[in-house]
């Protein structure tokens, strides 16, 4: 979560070395998922580029033709997010590769707990991304993709999901006050 919150306040050099830093881990880590979420995420980056780049007022890049020309302010713009996406992909790709999905909901719901003050049900949502991550695995590697969630449910029922609540420890606590420390540290800096 503080690199997440890193990333969206990054800019210039900093982003930049924070992305290529981020490939780099997530190619050497979990080549195969970070591909196939790039691949997934390649239309947004398109609409984040084009939108971005033409519709940014600013000085044209190709000052003989105007009208059809990004502006440098745009193509600039569309650097930026494009970057900050490709790096929260990258850091997707690793954490999902390296870490089981109901153990990583459990983190999830460990750290949403603390919001239930404002209203947010955590155990729901845990349990709700618990399920789609199952089904979306499990519609994967049947090969049928979508088409699964479309048909009757298997003659013996469902099996039963669990949701494993893990209380966070000491580490935990140092690691999260380490990263608040490094945070203000990046901000300040």
């Amino acid at each position: 979560m503080a690199a997440a919150l890193c990333v969206q306040v990054a800019e210039g050099w900093r982003l930049a070395a924070l992305v290529a830093a981020s490939l780099a881990v997530a190619l050497a880590l979990a080549r195969a998922r970070c591909a196939r979420l790039l691949v997934r995420v390649r239309a947004l980056l398109l609409a984040i580029i084009v939108l971005f780049a033409w519709f940014t007022p600013g000085e044209a890049v190709f000052a003989d033709w105007p009208r059809l020309s990004p502006s440098r302010e745009g193509l600039l713009l569309a650097l930026v997010h494009a970057g900050r996406l490709l790096a929260i992909v990258c850091w997707t790709a690793v954490l999902l590769a390296r870490m089981p999905p109901g153990r990583l909901v459990s983190g999830l719901y460990a750290l949403a707990r603390p919001c239930a003050v404002f209203g947010l049900p955590a155990e729901r949502v845990a349990m709700r991304l618990l399920l789609v991550l199952r089904y979306v695995d499990e519609a994967r590697l049947d090969g049928r993709g979508w088409r699964y969630w479309l048909s009757p449910p298997p003659a013996g029922g469902f099996e039963a999901v669990r949701l494993v609540r893990e209380r966070p420890g000491m580490a935990d606590a140092g690691l999260l006050a380490a990263f608040a420390v490094l945070l203000g540290m990046w901000w300040l800096w």
